[in-house]
């Protein structure tokens, strides 16, 4: 008998090498219409994962992108640098992906350490093989990780990663914590299949002095099943949570926050929920985006994306990738649009997208 298989596309938006700014503001900031600056850059580095997390990527991963098209760590850093040098950026986590499938993960992550230096650089990561390299990391100039987890029940977790990969995940959060990665944030997205398990996975972050945030499945998923009558929203989760916990709401750390924080049994540790969906943050979105391809994703949910890798390899200066760059964001969308009539996912999934 032979399996049938299923074609998996990486997605292909629209790529563009130049964008009309002539009634764009003489600012260096990435600004756009709406009146929203970015500060705060995602850079995916891979397409390449070691899981198959469900709402993320399909069971038999995504297309390998040829090397030739993946950024170098030589132009990861000088695009890093450009932005934090000439347009206002204060911030930089690496996704993937999987980050930690780059074998040059310390390469980057130094290199960008001193040509950026004082700039808090993140990481995005499912934490898998994490606690071979956190000192290494930490020791190149990692400042904090993210770090992906759904549930603590290994079966659920097999179940929704497509890998037995629980006790790796768990160590590397730990030896995330010796290496004074903190504070250390974990990720949990909201689903039907996990939300008896919600209660299990705070206490679990509470007794690990981890800062849990829950976050409402988006439509970003590479098998394209999302389906916004089956989603958890944010009010079901706090009900299941609210049968264990006492939570007293707390609001927002800073407007370009996404998450809204709870503290729990009165504090002082807290829990967030990220309600991207039903109580999105579009409005103070600080965000810009640059994929593993080198390309600007100025939206989660806009497939149109601007070049900067062809025009770095051209031999254009910094100031004309830094000029193509601020054109991208110029023309962000006022929000995702996933209420409106005619929404239509984006043809990249999270996966080949980055966090």
């Amino acid at each position: 008998m032979t399996a049938t298989v299923r074609p998996v596309s990486i997605g292909v938006p629209t790529v563009r090498s130049h964008v009309d700014t002539s009634d764009r503001p003489d600012t260096p900031d990435l600004v756009d219409r709406f009146g929203r600056v970015a500060r705060d850059l995602r850079v995916s580095i891979t397409e390449k994962c070691s899981l198959r997390c469900t709402y993320c990527m399909p069971a038999e991963g995504l297309p390998v992108i040829p090397q030739s098209r993946l950024l170098t760590t030589d132009e990861i850093v000088r695009l890093v640098t450009i932005a934090v040098r000439d347009l206002g950026v204060r911030e930089v986590r690496f996704t993937g992906g999987e980050p930690l499938m780059r074998r040059d993960l310390e390469d980057i992550i130094g290199g960008c350490a001193r040509a950026v230096p004082g700039t808090p650089l993140s990481m995005t990561t499912n934490a898998v093989g994490l606690e071979h390299r956190a000192q290494r990391l930490v020791d190149a100039g990692l400042t904090r990780v993210n770090i992906s987890l759904d549930t603590v029940d290994r079966n659920h977790f097999a179940e929704l990663t497509r890998r037995d990969r629980l006790p790796s995940v768990l160590a590397g959060i730990r030896a995330a914590a010796r290496a004074g990665l903190t504070p250390l944030k974990v990720n949990a997205v909201l689903m039907p299949e996990t939300l008896a398990g919600a209660a299990d996975l705070l206490q679990w972050c509470l007794d690990e002095g981890a800062h849990l945030r829950f976050i409402e499945e988006m439509p970003l998923d590479a098998d394209q099943a999302w389906d916004r009558s089956t989603m958890v929203d944010a009010q079901r989760l706090l009900d299941v949570l609210g049968d264990r916990f006492v939570l007293t709401e707390a609001g927002r750390e800073d407007p370009s926050a996404p998450a809204e924080e709870w503290l729990v049994d009165g504090g002082p540790a807290t829990v967030g929920i990220i309600a991207s969906v039903t109580r999105n943050f579009c409005d103070d979105c600080d965000r810009t985006r640059l994929t593993a391809e080198g390309t600007v994703r100025s939206c989660l949910f806009s497939d149109s994306e601007i070049d900067l890798r062809g025009t770095l390899r051209a031999g254009a200066p910094d100031e004309d990738i830094a000029a193509l760059w601020r054109g991208a964001m110029w023309t962000k969308w006022a929000g995702h649009g996933i209420d409106a009539d005619g929404f239509a996912p984006p043809q990249r999934s999270m996966g080949a997208i980055g966090g």
